[in-house]
């Protein structure tokens, strides 16, 4: 083996010394700065420091900020207004000294001095409905912003303060320092929308037949916004897209609702004696007992007897909160309410649901059992779900997260039937916003910047979910259906977006607001992406190490992507650095396929190479070590060789040719290939990618072979493997089960294969 190694190897010193000498006799490029995509990120990646180390950690340095809030918060469902007061106390643990503090009013999105649909194009339509002609054209705009009736400090004096537009100024009397602590109060109100109209975060749905409304309501007080050791403060405003990025705290809340509401929001419910009946109290402590199925605490009919009520008497629900980024609720007298319990890390959590009639009988059967599997799931990828509950809120046309609650669609047609895509879009929906308690609840990256870093990361973690409840529930799935059928994750999914216009495709780092195709960009390729990166670059078990390590480093705590690299990378000893840079920076695609395939034969000849070799360095082949000459099937040379009989295959064993200077030990050792094969793979695409193959063999079988992307480091646009093998090669597939997102699979077959015309198909489809 050693030997016939030497052999090749000579042939090899040939080639390289030739081409060594032809290039010293061109003319000289110009240089170059490096362009290798192997290169190492410094030149993208923040410098680490005390706050952020190189190896992704928190530094030693690390800090961050925390808001506390009292609030007392009154629903009026008659005037469909809420009205607020709060207490904040804002500790500042950066080594920075503040003097003044920025309060978000997303709320002002929606005012009607609001510049958010400014930013808009806009477009006659043609055809319109007429509700949304009316409120096109013909209706005023709504005033939903806040109106701030007062901000003041602990002991009652008025604060100075400044509103720019979603962003809010708050002046203090005096410096805050480090580690010091400021409280101060604000007094509010503002209409709620009606999110169905809207098509907004939170707000109303009204239900015309009975005349009740269902509220989720969020984003419903001013919060404060982030200061950190990235970019100070996060003041960026809120135009309508980008999300959200909140400090943690500790929330004790007050909320006055309708007597006849069921509510249920953020954080433990402090006064259940008070708001729940004796029969409710009973029905809780036996859902706290069942883990496999639902325990109704409001029925369906219970809730229909309740949506005729309208009282006027009103309830104070008492909900708190510890170590929370936010606080939402929602609460309709049409609620049915069900809970179940899900064993996490040895603890019991609650998974819960509430909706109107009007979302069964798929809400009553699944949505509850969606969110166990889903804690289930998360928890096993990430680390174990830390709060008490789970909350899964119907509410039509939403998806959208809060720290133990959100909303989503999924409705029926009002006879009770529905459609395989109603129930997998309900069922996706609850998992996706679920699992947002994870990415960005306690994982807290700054949504309003890098909308990827909470919902790509959560959209891929989305896909394995939502494959293990199917495995889970196969009861759940439509008869046609083997797994559950994700619509964002596998590698196949994103070709159309990454193969398309390159005008209207942005890099995903890049700020939420300022990208084309947003659901793409945010959401399925950073989520393909790392689904790769799992399946085909690093492998299950390094990539969920690594994964796993990210989320227990970074709960509860503000993570930049620097951070989310570096640890990947530190946790895995796999240099990704070519990774991030084509898949996250650039708006490169996969392309990659077969260029050539030569054959070749072992003559016992010289050929033309070596001929030409001494001619152009005056030397003779006595000269040289003993070597071996290959030539290419079809070539004159080979049609010489076969009719002089000087193809060893033809005229002597090879193994006979080669080991007249082995021993008969080496001679066992050594396999003996028959057939030799130089496959040359070449790059349309700009995305470097493991290079997987699948050889198919003459007697049927197959071997796949995966290339490390590492190949292409010294030539970005085509490379060559040389295959020796004791079978013939008879077809060659490269990514064959389309694991790489390959935008073109046309050049990805050896024969090629010619693809039909669609007059062939639809003859192919007449015959069947």
């Amino acid at each position: 083996m050693i030997k016939l190694k030497y052999y090749f190897l000579s042939v090899l010193f040939i080639s390289v010394a030739t081409f060594a000498q032809e290039n010293t006799n061109q003319e000289r490029k110009p240089g170059h700065t490096n362009t290798n995509k192997f290169r190492q990120m410094y030149d993208l990646l923040a410098t680490p420091n005390m706050f952020r180390t190189a190896s992704g950690t928190p530094g030693p340095a690390y800090y961050q900020q925390q808001a506390d809030y009292k609030m007392d918060i009154v629903l009026d469902d008659k005037n469909i207004k809420l009205s607020g007061f709060e207490t904040i106390t804002y500790t500042n643990n950066s080594p920075d000294n503040l003097t003044y503090l920025w309060v978000q009013l997303d709320q002002n999105k929606r005012a009607k001095n609001s510049k958010s649909p400014l930013i808009e194009e806009s477009n006659i339509s043609q055809v319109a409905t007429p509700e949304k002609f009316v409120k096109d054209y013909m209706q005023d705009p709504f005033d939903g912003g806040f109106n701030i009736q007062e901000v003041k400090d602990a002991s009652g004096n008025p604060l100075k303060y400044t509103i720019n537009s979603t962003m809010m100024r708050v002046e203090m009397p005096k410096v805050l320092k480090s580690k010091e602590n400021f409280s101060f109060s604000i007094k509010w109100w503002y209409n709620i929308n009606d999110h169905i109209t809207d098509r907004a975060r939170s707000g109303y749905e009204f239900f015309p037949k009975d005349g009740n409304r269902a509220y989720v309501i969020a984003q419903f007080f001013p919060r404060m916004a982030v200061y950190n050791d990235v970019e100070g403060w996060q003041n960026s405003q809120f135009w309508g897209r980008d999300e959200f990025a909140l400090p943690f705290g500790n929330y004790e809340v007050n909320i006055t609702v309708p007597a006849d509401h069921i509510l249920d929001g953020t954080g433990e419910l402090v006064n259940r004696k008070d708001v729940f009946t004796k029969t409710m109290l009973e029905r809780f402590e036996q859902a706290k007992q069942s883990y496999n199925k639902p325990v109704l605490i409001v029925t369906q009919a219970e809730a229909e007897v309740a949506e005729k009520g309208f009282l006027d008497k009103t309830k104070t629900w008492k909900l708190k909160a510890e170590n929370v980024r936010d606080f939402a609720f929602t609460t309709s007298r049409k609620y049915i309410w069900d809970m179940m319990a899900v064993k996490i890390g040895g603890k019991d959590v609650m998974a819960v649901s509430l909706y109107p009639k009007e979302g069964n009988p798929l809400w009553e059967e699944w949505s509850t059992r969606v969110v166990a599997s889903t804690l289930e799931s998360y928890s096993k990828m990430t680390f174990d779900y830390p709060y008490h509950k789970a909350i899964s809120v119907h509410a039509h046309n939403q998806g959208m997260e809060y720290p133990m609650i959100c909303w989503n669609y999924g409705r029926p047609n009002e006879d009770g039937t529905y459609s395989d895509r109603t129930k997998y879009g309900m069922m996706g929906v609850i998992v996706h916003e679920v699992g947002h308690n994870f990415f960005p609840m306690i994982v807290n990256s700054d949504e309003r910047q890098w909308t990827w870093m909470d919902e790509g990361l959560n959209t891929f973690v989305q896909y394995v979910a939502e494959q293990e409840f199917g495995a889970k529930y196969p009861n759940a799935l439509s008869p046609q259906d083997k797994t559950f059928p994700s619509d964002r994750g596998p590698a196949r999914m994103i070709v159309p977006y990454m193969g398309g216009n390159q005008d209207f495709i942005a890099p995903i780092m890049s700020k939420g607001l300022n990208v084309y195709q947003f659901g793409n960009n945010a959401y399925g390729k950073p989520a393909t992406a790392l689904n790769i990166l799992r399946e085909t670059v690093m492998g299950h078990e390094l990539f969920d190490y690594a994964f796993k390590e990210y989320s227990h480093r970074w709960m509860f705590k503000h993570p930049t992507p620097e951070d989310f690299f570096r640890t990947m990378e530190d946790a895995s000893a796999i240099d990704l650095d070519w990774y991030w840079r084509g898949w996250f920076y650039t708006t490169d695609w996969v392309d990659i396929g077969i260029k050539e395939v030569k054959k070749y034969y072992v003559s016992s000849k010289p050929n033309q190479y070596i001929k030409d070799y001494l001619a152009k360095n005056n030397r003779s082949l006595k000269d040289l070590r003993p070597l071996v000459f290959m030539v290419e099937e079809g070539s004159d040379e080979f049609k010489e060789d076969l009719k002089n009989g000087t193809l060893l295959e033809k005229s002597k064993p090879l193994k006979d040719y080669l080991m007249d200077n082995f021993t008969e030990a080496e001679r066992k050792n050594i396999k003996e290939p028959k057939y030799f094969y130089n496959i040359t793979f070449n790059k349309p695409g700009g995305l470097v990618m493991p290079i997987i193959v699948k050889y198919t063999y003459a007697d049927g079988t197959t071997k796949t072979e995966t290339y490390p992307a590492e190949i292409w480091r010294l030539n970005d646009n085509e490379v060559t493997k040389a295959i020796a093998t004791d079978k013939e090669i008879t077809r060659i597939d490269v990514d064959p089960e389309l694991e790489t997102a390959d935008i073109d699979t046309s050049n990805n077959t050896w024969p090629k294969t010619e693809a039909k015309n669609d007059f062939e198909k639809f003859k192919e489809k007449s015959k069947k």
